[in-house]
């Protein structure tokens, strides 16, 4: 599947665009945190929830749930808030 990075988290990846894995978006981000180690733990809390400046989109559908199910062709955006002032 291909995973769009938002530009806070590209120091993992160091591309806008990466592939990972799996049948969930659970899955996929166990799969990208594999490839790119820490970065699910800036999305996903330690009670394993969405991050509240989290967003993730499938099929142009906000994913609100990491039981979601997947398919190897959707694409998955990753949207990240920025905060401060």
């Amino acid at each position: 599947m291909r995973v769009l990075i938002p530009s806070a988290l590209r120091s993992y990846t160091e591309s806008m665009w990466t592939e990972a894995r799996g049948a969930t978006l659970a899955a996929v981000l166990d799969d990208l945190d594999r490839l790119y180690p820490g970065i699910r733990f800036r999305m996903i809390d330690e009670q394993n929830r969405i991050r509240p400046h989290i967003r993730f989109f499938v099929a142009g559908n906000q994913a609100r749930d990491l039981a979601q199910a997947l398919d190897p062709n959707d694409e998955l955006l990753i949207v990240q808030a920025l905060s401060g002032g």
